[in-house]
């Protein structure tokens, strides 16, 4: 099994590496808008075509070098396909970012814990902040086209990083966890111990509603400083709920470990679903990151040896775990306590929908070893 995920990378370039590093960039965005407006008037988006129309002129107009004119041509082609198959209207598209591709052992290496990098002006080595990237740079993963890119001052390194795992086997899981997400507790675990695990959602909640209202006060005034700090504040709640979810996936996959079969819900299409609750919880319940939370956690426990399973999250905290009763009166979501109508048995709603999560990862097991 193959895994790819993106290292973000900060690099350390001296005073006189950042001047070519900014020149390059420079250039590389010109390019780029001058080679657009050619694709967007005269409709081409063969790379032969623009290459015999425009590779001299991209070389000596904006000093870039070889490797990187070609790399404009596939960067602005890939972005109209984009807007293409997204079946956007045929529109130009600007670039206004400071960002540059670049393609490895053409454009970038890594040699001497150093990167090698093309620019305008030749080849540079930089230092990179290595603090928590030891991992990805002990030989095991290869490299792909990075992106360079300046923002807020410092400059990164956005790199592809791929590794070759071994996928575990389904005889060789010992341990099934459920894990039940929600807004209150954002994951709810249940082991194969009995034991349960929840990790609050509740200042998280509370934190987006501030930021909700905060958005709500700046579109209301509609000024230019407005729209300004309502861009700063979406990639602030952006990279704090990133963080967040980083971290509960960190923590779930380094509790359990490897050999664990991990059982969650399937919540594709939850936003449909979720769009009924009231206007004023809507934000928070619509835009609740599921999505990115299942990401981590299955890459996470691929790399760990550990297996994840999507199940339809039908009836997962309407049933009864003890006597598998099924009814919607058994939950009552006000109070988040679940009561079954046939045995009694009293609960947790979000325990119940994990625990209901590891009994069909149980089953799983026992079909494919029978």
């Amino acid at each position: 099994m193959k895994i790819t995920l993106t290292a973000k990378v900060k690099i350390l370039p001296t005073p006189e590496q950042i001047e070519w590093l900014r020149q390059t960039l420079g250039a590389y965005r010109l390019a780029s808008d001058h080679l657009s407006k050619l694709v967007f008037e005269e409709k081409i988006l063969s790379k032969t075509k623009l290459h015999q129309l425009t590779y001299r002129e991209l070389r000596s107009t904006f000093s870039l070098r070889s490797q990187m004119a070609q790399s404009v041509m596939r960067t602005v082609i890939a972005r109209y396909k984009s807007l293409i198959g997204n079946r956007h209207l045929w529109t130009f598209v600007r670039f206004k970012k400071p960002e540059l591709d670049l393609v490895w052992r053409r454009d970038y290496s890594f040699t001497q814990r150093m990167f090698s990098i093309n620019t305008v002006h030749g080849r540079i080595k930089v230092a990179y902040e290595s603090k928590g990237m030891e991992t990805y740079f002990d030989g095991s993963w290869s490299f792909g086209t990075a992106k360079l890119v300046h923002k807020r001052g410092k400059f990164f390194l956005h790199l592809p990083m791929t590794k070759e795992v071994e996928e575990v086997s389904d005889p060789s899981l010992n341990q099934v966890v459920g894990l039940d997400m929600g807004i209150n507790f954002v994951v709810t675990s249940y082991d194969s111990q009995g034991q349960c695990t929840f990790f609050h959602g509740r200042p998280i909640k509370n934190k987006r509603s501030k930021y909700k209202h905060l958005r709500k006060q700046l579109q209301q005034l509609g000024t230019a400083s407005a729209r300004r700090k309502l861009k700063r504040i979406g990639g602030r709640e952006n990279r704090w709920m990133t963080d967040i979810n980083h971290r509960i996936s960190k923590a779930l996959v380094l509790r359990y470990g490897a050999h664990t079969l991990f059982v969650l819900e399937d919540l594709t299409g939850v936003r449909n679903r979720t769009e009924r609750v009231r206007v004023q919880d809507r934000y928070e319940t619509v835009s609740w990151s599921f999505y990115q939370l299942r990401q981590m956690i299955t890459y996470k426990a691929n790399l760990h040896g550990a297996k994840v399973m999507a199940v339809d999250p039908r009836y997962t905290s309407q049933a009864c775990p003890k006597c598998e009763h099924t009814e919607r009166a058994n939950r009552d979501k006000k109070r988040h306590c679940f009561c079954c109508q046939k045995c009694g048995y009293r609960s947790n709603d979000d325990r119940i929908g994990a625990m209901n999560l590891q009994r069909i990862g149980i089953q799983y097991i026992a079909e494919v070893t029978a």
